[in-house]
This record gives C-alpha cells, sequence and structure tokens, in this order.
C-alpha cells in the first residue's frame, strides 16, 4: 500500500491551467475543459476542507455539500454564497452528458479565476 501525499490547491490550479492552455494535446478540447473543471472543483474543495478542519476539527467524514453549507459559520456569507454558487457550476461542468456540448475555453477560465478568488478570501 503506498501513502498518498496531501492534494495541494496550488497543483490543483496548475493543472487546470495546463488543461486549459492545451498541454495535452491528445485529448478532446472538451475532455480538457472537463478536466480542468474538475481540478477546480477538487481545488476548492481541498480548501474549503482545511478551512473547515482548522475551524471544527473532525469534519473529514462530512458530505461537501454539508461542508459548504458549515461554510457560512466559518466565512462571510457571501464568500460561501458564492463557494456554492461556484461548486456547483463546476459540478455541471465536468460532467458529461450527451445532449450539452460542455464547458467552453471562456466559462472555464471565468471559474479558474473565481477559484482562485475563492481560495485567497478563504485561506488569508
Amino acid at each position: 500500500m503506498t501513502t498518498s501525499s496531501p492534494v495541494s490547491v496550488e497543483g490543483l490550479l496548475l493543472t487546470a491551467d495546463r488543461l486549459l492552455e492545451g498541454e495535452f494535446a491528445e485529448a478532446i478540447t472538451t475532455g480538457r475543459h472537463r478536466g480542468a473543471c474538475l481540478a477546480l472543483r477538487t481545488a476548492l474543495e481541498t480548501c474549503v476542507d482545511r478551512v473547515l478542519e482548522a475551524a471544527t476539527p473532525g469534519l473529514s467524514r462530512t458530505t461537501g455539500r454539508a461542508k459548504l453549507l458549515l461554510l457560512h459559520s466559518v466565512a462571510p456569507a457571501e464568500t460561501a454564497r458564492r463557494a456554492k454558487a461556484l461548486w456547483a457550476q463546476l459540478s455541471l461542468g465536468c460532467h458529461y452528458h450527451l445532449y450539452e456540448l460542455g464547458p467552453t475555453y471562456d466559462q472555464v477560465r471565468v471559474w479558474r479565476a473565481q477559484v482562485d478568488d475563492l481560495v485567497r478570501e478563504l485561506i488569508h
């Protein structure tokens, strides 16, 4: 059994950037966009986990949705609302739906900037 290293928010944001810039050219564009959404959502979830764990240890087994609701207790209400809304958009963006085109480059870039802003607000 191998021990996994902790997930780095910065590493996940870099992965999203690399996917958006086409570094993985063998993947189709929409696949890279969805992959970037997944990396961004994971970065946001990791940040929320760290903030909540610092404020209230022992929440590691709580669901992601519950953590987003609990974020209101440790962060400004507007920040918590934005985090929940962005998480929902990223969740839609990273799932494949036969009847949808998937997120565009511009959409994912906007989400990337929003995740970066939220991470800065939550951690600092």
